[in-house]
């Protein structure tokens, strides 16, 4: 097999794109060699046709030599060579190991079609020792301080994120999805995206910690014995309380064609927002558009997308005066805390390694030596819950593991995939407290 040649230099000089570099290469994809340039550091790849074929788009940039490109998953392709910044990124990024694959025992009778069809069908319906062969290949899966992490949003949630909301519920790692950058593409893993959609949104973070973290295992999945830290799903909830695809309990996100394991934040707490947090669009034509990034010192949004890209914004109700650039947010009821000088401080998370003090001045943002995330937990009609926001004698909780019976008593309505939260007032909640979750620290 060919592995040497190299795009042509056409490529490079006819208005391509400017990540068609000098390192722009071929990849093999589908019985034969394409065109192609890296995307999302290696996780995905950008292939170009001179014809229209199945899966293609058009190539937005004007003037390019290849009009038709499609987006796949690195792991579908074998790349003819790796291009120089990919090198250096892998000797130079901290949170460039912390994407790996899935780990399948793929073989002459279990193919990648029966993994994928196990993910999609229900534990109690799967024979045990598949059951069992797929929790082992979900778990091969894993978050590590710093991993790439993203959450799929609609126009009103990214409203209520430049409004200080926090994040929670299902996510996925950026790794997974990297090859899905199309609102087409994206529905199948949204309750609230079509082909059809002009524009998706998705919130993009580093996680601080595995902790906060768990897979929403049915407990079929789940092997005997303590120290599981995996939850069951939300089984039985009617679909008129519920937003979005229903929870498989595999593991892994419904999908016709893709494999994608997703993970639920523990007990639906609300995760403080890490340095380099963004909100970023993805239009029909796979362009993707970084539109806010969150600044941890002054508590705010800031606006990146230029004007060029200010229709995007349609989809998001209130989002502001036309061209608002900074969005302040309230400070909320979880918070990250850092040990500094045997004080407990308002702690910052630069993952993987960077945690400090919150400060304005530079020169005040010192290292903390211990980092904690402190929750205000209640029981509100029996049920255990997070505070997400206060006002006066009115709280706003959350439901930290929703069922059936929890929903029809309490009257909670559902604000996204398995979160569901309520306006309850300060008398008809007990047992108020704060706690804490202590992270290590290397």
């Amino acid at each position: 097999m060919e592995t040497t040649e190299r795009i042509p230099q056409a490529l490079t000089t006819a208005g391509a794109g400017s990540n068609l570099d000098a390192d722009a290469h071929r990849a093999w994809y589908a019985g034969r060699w394409y065109p192609a340039a890296e995307v999302a550091r290696g996780a995905a790849y950008e292939l170009f046709a001179t014809t229209l074929e199945e899966g293609f788009l058009p190539n937005p940039r004007p003037g390019a030599s290849w009009p038709f490109r499609r987006f796949v998953h690195a792991s579908e392709v074998i790349p003819a060579q790796r291009s120089s910044a990919t090198i250096a990124a892998t000797s130079t990024d901290p949170g460039w190991h912390l994407d790996r694959p899935l780990a399948a025992p793929v073989s002459s009778t279990v193919t990648w079609q029966t993994i994928h069809g196990l993910s999609q069908t229900t534990p109690g319906l799967q024979d045990p020792g598949c059951a069992a062969l797929l929790a082992a290949i979900r778990r091969s899966a894993t978050i590590m301080r710093g991993t790439s992490m993203t959450k799929i949003l609609n126009g009103q949630q990214v409203a209520s994120y430049l409004k200080g909301r926090l994040l929670t519920g299902f996510c996925y790692r950026a790794y997974d999805v990297a090859h899905l950058r199309t609102p087409a593409d994206l529905a199948s893993i949204s309750g609230h995206t079509s082909a059809e959609d002009d524009v998706v949104f998705a919130l993009r973070w580093r996680a601080i910690d595995p902790l906060d973290y768990v897979i929403p295992f049915d407990q079929v999945m789940l092997p005997d014995g303590p120290g599981e830290t995996e939850v069951t799903p939300m089984n039985g909830i009617p679909a008129s309380s519920w937003i979005g695809p229903q929870v498989l309990g595999t593991g892994f996100a419904p999908s016709g064609r893709h494999i994608i394991p997703e993970w639920m934040v523990v007990d639906l707490v609300s995760l403080p927002m890490p340095v380099g947090t963004s909100i970023v669009a993805f239009t029909p034509d796979g362009t993707e558009v970084v539109l806010y990034t969150y600044q941890p010192d002054q508590h705010a949004w800031l606006r990146m997308g230029g004007p060029k890209w200010l229709h995007l914004l349609r989809a998001v109700p209130s989002s502001g005066p036309a061209g608002q650039e900074l969005f302040p947010v309230p400070t909320p009821p979880i918070r990250l805390l850092g040990g500094h000088q045997g004080r407990l401080v308002d702690a910052i998370a630069d993952p993987p390694d960077g945690f400090r003090v919150v400060a304005k001045s530079r020169a005040e943002r010192h290292p903390v030596d211990a980092l904690a995330r402190r929750t205000h937990r209640v029981l509100w009609q029996g049920a255990p819950c997070t505070v997400v926001h206060i006002d006066g004698e009115w709280c706003q909780v959350r439901l930290c593991l929703p069922d059936s019976s929890t929903i029809q008593r309490s009257g909670v309505s559902p604000v996204e995939r398995g979160v569901y939260e309520a306006w309850a007032h300060v008398n008809d909640i007990t047992d108020s407290r704060e706690t804490e979750v202590w992270y290590d620290l290397p």
